[in-house]
């Protein structure tokens, strides 16, 4: 872990990311985290001199490449990258609007394609790297209700999967991680819109997400960085193209 010295993470203001973050700094990386507020980024960052926030718009092509620029001229190439940030939307299939299955899509499958590609060809030439997408349980199967946010999930599985044939002969291990539901903020926002739907009381409502974990619980942030932190170790050199199911036994 500690020959890689520089790594992002984008949506690192909250939940998966900001455990991440603090997980790779804890381990003596330097750690640029990224989102569209900094308000959040900065907070995190404030508790840790490891940890540097900057604003960026992971749909945007240019915002990634001015990221990279500031980042990389202060702190040297990424060599590690968490491609986690994401959004989560809700909608039958037949009421999914055009504009909520784009923006699902721009976000979580084109923002993280955005957010690893420039960092290809510097790995290769830097002799390693590790790149990981926080992908979900909802990129190896079908849910109700998610249709958009299952085929983004997809999509991140299938980018990886190419992504690591390709690199495959060189230093560089490209892997996802898929947890099921976490204590996070977007969590939250699933509970509410549970409350919202069907009149629940909010411990009805997470009893009712809980269910879907074999185990009977919500996955903690830490239990997905945790398996970053590993996928990151020369212990993990030869995994590669892999997707690790962080869902208490959900198939």
């Amino acid at each position: 872990m500690t020959r890689f010295k520089h790594a992002l993470v984008t949506g690192g203001g909250t939940g998966i990311g900001q455990a991440i973050a603090e997980s790779l700094a804890g381990a003596g990386m330097e750690v640029t985290i990224c989102g569209r507020n900094i308000e959040p980024l900065e907070k995190v960052a404030s508790r840790n001199p490891r940890i540097h926030a900057l604003t960026c718009d992971v749909t945007d092509e240019d915002s990634v490449a001015a990221l990279y620029e500031t980042a990389q001229a202060a702190r040297g190439n990424f060599d590690v990258i968490i491609a986690n940030a994401g959004i989560a939307t809700s909608a039958p299939v037949g009421k999914t609007s055009l504009a909520m299955w784009q923006q699902t899509l721009a976000v979580n499958l084109t923002g993280a394609f955005l957010t690893v590609r420039p960092a290809m060809d510097t790995m290769k030439r830097a002799g390693g790297g590790r790149i990981v997408f926080i992908a979900s349980i909802a990129g190896l199967k079908g849910a109700p209700y998610i249709a958009a946010y299952t085929a983004s999930k997809h999509g991140v599985v299938g980018l990886m999967r190419s992504m690591a044939a390709e690199l495959a002969r060189t230093p560089v291990t490209v892997n996802a991680v898929c947890p099921g539901y976490v204590e996070t903020p977007m969590l939250e926002r699933t509970i509410a819109n549970i409350i919202e739907k069907t009149g629940r009381d909010e411990q009805t409502a997470r009893e009712a997400v809980a269910r879907g974990n074999p185990q009977g619980r919500i996955i903690e942030p830490q239990e997905v960085a945790d398996a970053v932190m590993w996928l990151c170790s020369d212990g993990a050199r030869s995994v590669t193209g892999q997707t690790i199911a962080i869902t208490g036994g959900e198939q």
